[in-house]
């Protein structure tokens, strides 16, 4: 059963916070006999409740006789994914979604649980139309925070850097569902021939606003890696503000260029792309899984082998080379609160701490990152986060404290395609509630040449 299904991946969570992503991919392994309906059920589940937690925690809390943290974690998780149907799912009957929670409880509670769960979930359902928020004109940080769904510090943080009404929007934006974005592998079709090709396999799919080789899926029945235009190598999964940041550091054909913090290589692959396949990039990680998967992406995608190297980017990786490159980019580890609409369980999984810990590791990966530049050679630090201290803070410091590099302004160098995208400082900034993508930053510094 998908509730089932969602309920242990939930649980799992509360033990040992992940990627829920991967928690699903290893359950439908396990559930082999589940339909792509199944599957997509589970997951709307899991990322609904993760999206939603505060407000249905909130609405559970008042319909409660006595105190919230006496409920077990397995029994709450249960009563989030009832409350979750019954408020966002019109498709379900509220019969249907009390009925299945008290199953739920019957296989792992006590008879007393049992009917708990029962009642709470139908005199929610009794009073739906009668949820109360904390008042907006007297508390409106706790208005916002159980509204969207956010916890306060995070709340509070993006009023005091956008203001409210900015905030409010980027709020709203955060819980939407996030369309599937791929990037055109144009060394073997273009964007207009991949979108007629992905028809014919039924899927419907228009280009992005902004990246040049982007297209916006808008239909799709199934895992796309079943797709034989994936199967051929005609794309790679990239979400659209990812995609600009490849163009920002301008590879080239014969140059060296490093991507310090690979990743799955969605970006070493874009950038292989973009020179034709005619530069030499070495991609460094410090997960030997991650960059397995970057050479099966690259033999998928028919381009020239990437350099893998398995090493730790903030623990001098200078010493690893003999040689300098022309170019580097840092996607730097971040809080990624840019993406909390494709990872929404990073409203709960981060603090004000974690941002704190966060840029120390950023300034530390730029600064070792400096011997490794040619003198002339640009360097790109991207995040995916909305976060001052780790965006324009990170490049602030990053320049006071290494005299041989200064900030160029993207605006004097971006196709006519990217300039909405650059701010007033020179910056690459985008927000999910103003371009409708991903919060990303990017600042593009270069090495000079003097001694």
């Amino acid at each position: 059963m998908p509730r089932d299904l969602a309920l242990r991946v939930l649980n799992r969570l509360d033990l040992s916070p992940a990627f829920p992503d991967r928690y699903l991919e290893r359950a439908f392994q396990q559930e082999s006999n589940f339909s792509e309906r199944d599957r997509a059920f589970a997951v709307h589940l899991v990322q609904g409740v993760l999206r939603w937690r505060l407000r249905l925690d909130w609405i559970i809390k008042k319909s409660l006789r006595f105190s919230f943290n006496k409920i077990a974690p397995p029994i709450l998780n249960i009563l989030r994914i009832g409350v979750y149907q019954i408020f966002f799912m019109d498709r379900v009957p509220d019969s249907a979604a009390v009925d299945e929670a008290v199953k739920q409880a019957k296989a792992i509670g006590r008879r007393h649980v049992v009917g708990s769960v029962n009642g709470i979930l139908r005199n929610i359902c009794r009073q739906k139309d009668q949820v109360h928020f904390p008042a907006r004109e007297t508390d409106l940080i706790g208005y916002l925070s159980v509204y969207y769904s956010y916890p306060v510090w995070l709340v509070e943080k993006w009023i005091r850097e956008l203001g409210i009404n900015s905030a409010e929007r980027l709020l709203e934006a955060g819980n939407g569902i996030p369309a599937l974005v791929i990037r055109t592998n144009t060394q073997r079709v273009d964007r207009a021939g991949l979108i007629r090709l992905l028809k014919e396999e039924g899927v419907t799919g228009r280009p992005t606003s902004y990246s040049p080789e982007g297209i916006r899926i808008d239909s799709l029945k199934g895992p796309v890696n079943l797709l034989k235009s994936f199967q051929d190598g005609l794309f790679q999964v990239q979400g659209e503000a990812a995609q600009i940041s490849s163009h920002l550091l301008f590879p080239g054909p014969g140059e060296v260029i490093l991507d310090l913090c690979a990743g799955l290589g969605g970006k070493s692959t874009h950038m292989a792309q973009l020179t034709g396949y005619k530069a030499r990039i070495v991609a460094l990680d410090m997960s030997h899984s991650r960059l397995v998967r970057l050479s099966q992406s690259s033999r998928r995608l028919g381009m020239g082998p990437i350099e893998p190297v398995v090493a730790d980017a903030g623990s001098h990786p200078s010493y690893l080379f003999r040689c300098t490159f022309d170019k580097i980019l840092i996607d730097g580890p971040c809080s990624g609160l840019g993406i909390i609409s494709r990872h929404p369980d990073g409203k709960w999984a981060r603090d004000e701490s974690d941002i704190r810990r966060l840029v120390r590791l950023q300034k530390s990966i730029l600064n070792q990152a400096v011997p490794l530049l040619k003198k002339g050679g640009r360097m790109l630090y991207v995040t995916c986060t909305i976060s001052r201290e780790e965006n324009e803070g990170v490049a602030s410091d990053f320049l006071r404290e290494n005299s041989g590099m200064t900030l160029e302004d993207l605006s004097d160098l971006v196709p006519e395609w990217g300039t909405a995208l650059i701010d007033d400082q020179g910056f690459f900034r985008t927000f999910p509630h103003i371009h409708g993508m991903e919060g990303f930053f990017g600042a593009l510094f270069i090495k000079k040449n003097t001694r």
